[in-house]
């Protein structure tokens, strides 16, 4: 049987914590910031989880691999 491939799109947005949840970065982050208020951009910084709801879809993605 051949196996189940790793997602590349996936494998670069998303990773696995301990207990098996999904973290990810934050969306609009990466350019457009000047019009954004100080209050905004400080709570985009660092990483969220994922609601529960998309959790099994995204770890099918990345096959059993966490990167």
């Amino acid at each position: 049987m051949p196996k189940q491939k790793t997602h590349k799109g996936t494998k670069k947005r998303f990773r696995l914590t301990a207990t098996g949840k999904v973290k990810h970065r934050k969306s609009g982050t990466s350019h457009l910031a000047a019009r954004m208020s100080q209050k905004r951009k400080r709570n985009l910084r660092g990483t969220d989880t994922t609601a529960t709801v998309n959790e099994k879809g995204i770890k099918r993605a990345l096959a059993g691999n966490s990167y």
